[in-house]
């Protein structure tokens, strides 16, 4: 019964949405000055109220065969427990290390931080980059970047494009890394 009584409650309730939207509709379209808008509108709305977007996931194998296409390398991995596939993408992994070459003034040195930020940023907004960030420690590796492109190649030649780098602040080491595609951390 609480059913039926909540079923007609939410019909009346829509019903009144849907007459109000046709009551302003037709309010417009009296309007001499905007009969042509109004036709469109109403054109519109019908349309609005009939279609449903339902997004299109592409599946690991559409997702694998694109990164294939690109030259990225890629394996399904089987998980022993759960049987479940997952594909797993090579990533490059670029260590930051301390480089030869750290007696800048204080003034170069913070100017060439600021551009390492610029480009690590850029390497992101481009979509080179997907995980980015220094270490805590005053260690020897100073940071890491996580690379998502299709060759070593390409992953050296953009790390070895940092300021800092090109400065011999840095040096940098970029080694094959692999990780599912579409994970992130927890």
């Amino acid at each position: 019964m609480k059913n039926l009584i909540l079923l007609c409650l939410c019909f009346i309730a829509f019903s009144a949405c849907k007459q109000d939207k046709k009551d302003s509709i037709t309010d417009i379209k009296e309007s001499p000055t905007s009969i042509e808008t109004v036709d469109s509108i109403v054109k519109i709305d019908s349309i609005i109220e009939k279609v449903v977007v339902v997004p299109i996931e592409k599946s690991d194998k559409d997702i694998k065969e694109e990164l294939d296409a690109k030259g990225f390398k890629t394996f399904n991995y089987v998980n022993p427990k759960t049987q479940d596939t997952v594909l797993m993408q090579q990533y490059f992994m670029a260590f930051l290390k301390s480089g030869p070459i750290r007696n800048q003034n204080e003034e170069e040195a913070a100017m060439l931080q600021e551009a390492h930020l610029e480009h690590l940023s850029k390497m992101y907004q481009e979509g080179y980059a997907d995980l980015i960030g220094p270490f805590g420690d005053d260690g020897e590796i100073r940071g890491i970047t996580i690379y998502n492109v299709p060759t070593l190649k390409m992953a050296d030649s953009l790390a070895n494009a940092d300021p800092l780098v090109e400065a011999g602040r840095l040096t940098v080491e970029v080694r094959p890394w692999w990780a599912p595609k579409g994970n992130s951390l927890r």
